[in-house]
C-alpha cells in the first residue's frame, strides 16, 4: 500500500503502527465473538469500527507521493478479492457463518480508490476538500439512517440492502471522503516530498520494526487473517 518515490519514515512507521492496530483487532474480535473469552469494551467497539477511516487518510496521502497508482490500485483491489473468495470458501465449508463474508472490505475500497486517483489529482484541493466532506456526510447519513434499496448490486456505494451483512465493509461512502482528505492533508504537509521529523533517528530498533510493517502492510492484512482463523480452527 506505499510505493513512495522517496521513503518518507514516518509515514511508513505510521502505516506499520495502524496495521499492527488492525492485527491486534481482529485478534480481539476473535477472542471476544466467536472464542467468547470476554466482552469488548464499548470504546474498543468504537475505535475497532471507525477507526479505520485513519487508514484511509494516510492511503489517500501517500497517493500524493506515490506513482503508477493506478497498477498499485489493481493489485491492492486483487488482494480485496482474494479475503472476499478465501471468505465465500470458509462460509462453504462451514468454517464461519455467512455474516464474516467479506463482500467489500478496506483492500476493494483502497484499491478502487488507487485507481480512481489520477482522475482526483486533477481536481484542486478546495473542491477535493469539498467533495471529501460532501461523501463522508453523505455515507454516514446513509448509516445512521439505516438506509436500505432493494437492489443488492449497490452495496459498495454504501447502499446496503435489508439483511446485508460483511465480515469487513468500507463502503465508498463516507471512506472515498477520507480519501479525498488524506490526498488534501498529502498536498499540504508534504508538497515538498520531505520529511517533517528531520531530527529523529529514524534507525531505532522500534521506528525500523514499525517502518518494515508499514512497507509491508499489505501483505500483513492478507496473510493475518487465514492465520488468526487456522488458529481458530485448531482451538475449537
Amino acid at each position: 500500500m506505499s510505493g513512495l518515490r522517496e521513503r518518507i519514515w514516518e509515514i511508513d512507521a505510521l502505516r506499520g503502527f495502524l496495521i499492527l492496530c488492525v492485527v491486534a483487532s481482529h485478534t480481539l474480535f476473535y477472542m471476544s465473538y466467536i472464542l467468547r473469552l470476554f466482552d469488548l469494551p464499548p470504546l474498543v467497539r468504537f475505535v475497532m469500527q471507525y477507526g479505520g477511516m485513519l487508514f484511509v487518510v494516510l492511503s489517500g496521502l501517500s497517493a500524493t507521493l506515490g506513482s503508477r497508482c493506478f497498477r498499485r490500485g489493481l493489485f491492492v483491489f486483487a488482494g480485496g478479492m482474494v479475503l472476499t473468495l478465501g471468505s465465500l470458501a470458509a462460509a462453504a465449508f462451514d468454517w464461519v457463518a455467512d455474516d464474516m463474508i467479506i463482500r467489500f472490505g478496506v483492500l476493494h475500497l483502497l484499491g478502487f480508490a488507487m485507481m480512481l486517483y489520477p482522475l482526483l489529482r486533477k481536481l484542486p484541493s478546495s473542491v477535493l476538500f469539498a467533495l471529501g466532506l460532501a461523501v463522508i456526510t453523505v455515507g454516514y447519513w446513509l448509516e445512521f439512517g439505516n438506509v436500505t434499496v432493494s437492489s443488492r448490486l449497490l452495496f459498495p456505494l454504501g447502499l446496503r440492502y435489508p439483511g446485508f451483512t460483511s465480515g469487513d465493509y468500507f463502503p465508498l461512502a463516507p471512506h472515498l471522503g477520507w480519501f479525498c482528505l488524506g490526498i488534501v492533508l498529502g498536498r499540504t504537509l508534504y508538497g515538498g516530498r520531505k520529511t517533517r521529523f528531520p531530527r529523529v533517528n529514524a534507525e531505532t530498533p522500534v521506528l525500523r520494526f514499525f517502518r518494515f510493517c508499514g512497507r509491508n502492510s499489505l501483505y500483513i492484512f492478507i496473510l493475518h487473517l487465514p492465520i488468526l482463523g487456522g488458529i481458530l480452527l485448531l482451538l475449537l
